[in-house]
């Protein structure tokens, strides 16, 4: 049986194609990094999420009407492809890779336009995240968390009175029994950021799964939408990830040194480190959703409460307009009595 292909579709597959051939080594490298880092190791499930939104979303997908823009997506794959060449010239991985995502939005604005692109908003910004960030920018960032984690370790270390000394990223402390001070070092892998990029992107989707069903979905203009409640939320439930996952890991780290002074420092390795970054995963998954759900009561109470003065104000005009109306129908008159003559009486 043969399958056959839209004729509109011919061209889009076949420059897709073609851009799958040119970006051929910038997937494989991503792939690799995915799959042996594991600060991106959530890159991994990413495909999966992004064909799973534009499974769901096929059919209002289907509705937006094409209106193309050649020159701005004409523009945007070529400025991609001279990202590109740049990259590969400077050995930037980064840059190649955000030529892919540039290239991918210039596909769609030049075959659908720029409202078919605001729809897939989430599966770039999930892309995005997926992306590895260059390492002087990695370091900028992991290095400041290690130091506030350590800072809080050493605060919650001596609210229990146990002696501790901080050097930088470095805690030095005397476990119950030793006779000398063991070191724990809060090394780039308990930063947080590992727990950061994994947690923000779930907070997309988190956010995205989750999204008021009621809400503008699309509909109307970019600012429209981003006055609207839905686009908001969104946007304080991602943004509350950042803190969520900097305190849960600092909570991590804390609990690792008090742990380490009663049993040790061997504590910090092997199984209870494993353990414990997947029950601070569930915490912070927890706090996340508690901040959604904080969010519908704020949010939900006040549309409903709206919604809810609408439908009585609506029921109170239907009701005076049904009784209006059966009041201004005329009465019938009354049948006329056919007049029957009377029988003479013999």
């Amino acid at each position: 049986m043969s399958v056959s292909v839209p004729r509109n579709l011919w061209k889009p597959l076949t420059i897709m194609a073609a851009l799958a051939f040119v970006y051929y080594g910038v997937l494989a490298k991503l792939g690799y990094d995915w799959w042996t880092d594991e600060n991106y190791s959530h890159g991994l499930l990413i495909p999966i999420v992004i064909g799973y939104i534009l499974w769901t979303e096929r059919e209002r997908l289907g509705l937006v009407k094409a209106r193309p823009s050649l020159l701005w997506g004409a523009g945007l794959v070529g400025l991609a492809l001279m990202s590109l060449w740049v990259g590969v010239a400077g050995a930037e991985l980064y840059v190649q890779r955000m030529s892919l995502m540039l290239v991918l939005a210039g596909v769609v604005i030049y075959f659908w336009g720029w409202r078919l692109l605001s729809l897939l908003l989430v599966p770039f910004v999930l892309l995005f995240l997926a992306l590895p960030i260059p390492a002087i920018i990695f370091n900028k960032i992991a290095f400041p968390l290690q130091l506030f984690a350590s800072r809080c370790a050493v605060w919650a270390m001596r609210l229990f009175d146990i002696p501790v000394l901080r050097q930088g990223n470095v805690i030095e402390l005397m476990p119950k029994g030793a006779r000398e001070t063991k070191k724990l070092e809060v090394v780039e892998a308990c930063s947080g950021i590992r727990s950061l990029m994994t947690l923000l992107t779930l907070a997309v989707v988190f956010a995205y799964l989750t999204r008021p069903k009621n809400d503008d979905d699309g509909q109307g203009g970019v600012l429209r939408r981003m006055k609207s409640y839905g686009f908001w939320r969104a946007i304080i439930i991602v943004a509350s990830a950042v803190p969520i996952a900097i305190l849960t890991n600092a909570l991590r780290v804390s609990g690792t040194g008090i742990l380490a002074h009663y049993y040790g420092t061997q504590i910090a390795d092997g199984f209870f480190h494993s353990f414990s970054g997947w029950v601070i995963y569930i915490v912070a998954f927890l706090m996340l959703f508690g901040v959604g759900w904080l969010l519908d009561r704020i949010g939900g109470r006040g549309k409903g409460d709206k919604g809810g003065g609408q439908a009585k104000a609506t029921a109170k005009v239907s009701k005076m307009t049904s009784v209006e109306s059966i009041s201004a129908t005329p009465s019938a008159a009354p049948a006329p009595v056919n007049a029957v003559p009377a029988k003479g009486v013999e």
